[in-house]
């Protein structure tokens, strides 16, 4: 089994692919991102690809119109044509079909900044705000048809304080997305993760676990 291969899929400011493309440069990760893509011309991402000497190309989702799965092909063929074993989604804002999914069986993984299954969605640091939570976090996931509801495979759970606001949460939700997205890409490389079912088992011989979320 040769080195894995990663694509990663974003859309913006691409700060979790920076993160996992560091981790892998400084030989904590046993693989290499293969190739970014990007939907949308001109976002940060692509400028962090550069800098960090990573293959990337842009595939405009909006010269598809409404036909979602032909943007999909194109994307699926650029990961095929690139060998990729793993696709990570870094701040991709598109809602991938039952055709994409289906390409890569438990083999995409998407952060979402909460404890899920609580506040799914697009403002999940928002909701946690909003709704008074005293704590949040992050969840690294499998993905499946639902949204934002497939097997966990980590998370790390973030105080809510009293004078949060959605940027300051956010902020430091961040921080901690820079820490675990790498370590479940390192898991998964290993071939450290088993899916039961909705459950994640996590082979940590040889590793220091984390501590409870």
């Amino acid at each position: 089994m040769g080195r894995l291969r990663i694509g990663v899929l974003a859309s913006g400011r691409g700060s979790n692919f920076q993160s996992i493309a560091e981790s892998i440069q400084r030989g904590e990760i046993d693989a290499e991102i293969a190739i970014l893509v990007c939907n949308v011309p001109g976002a940060s991402a692509i400028e962090r690809a550069k800098t960090l000497g990573v293959p990337y190309v842009v595939i405009d989702h909006t010269k598809f119109g409404t036909d979602r799965e032909a943007f999909e092909a194109d994307v699926v063929g650029i990961l095929r044509k690139h060998d990729v074993g793993l696709v990570v989604l870094a701040g991709f804002m598109r809602l991938l079909t039952p055709f994409f999914l289906r390409q890569f069986p438990n083999r995409i993984l998407n952060i979402h900044p909460s404890l899920l299954p609580a506040f799914p969605g697009t403002h999940g640091v928002r909701d946690a705000v909003n709704h008074g939570a005293k704590v949040s976090g992050l969840t690294v996931h499998f993905v499946d048809e639902s949204l934002d509801g497939g097997p966990i495979v980590l998370q790390k759970a973030v105080p809510v304080r009293d004078d949060d606001t959605e940027e300051t949460l956010a902020a430091r939700i961040l921080e901690w997305e820079h820490k675990m997205y790498p370590l479940a890409v390192k898991l998964f490389a290993e071939g450290r993760l088993t899916v039961e079912g909705r459950r994640v088992k996590i082979n940590w011989d040889g590793l220091q676990p984390l501590p409870a979320p």
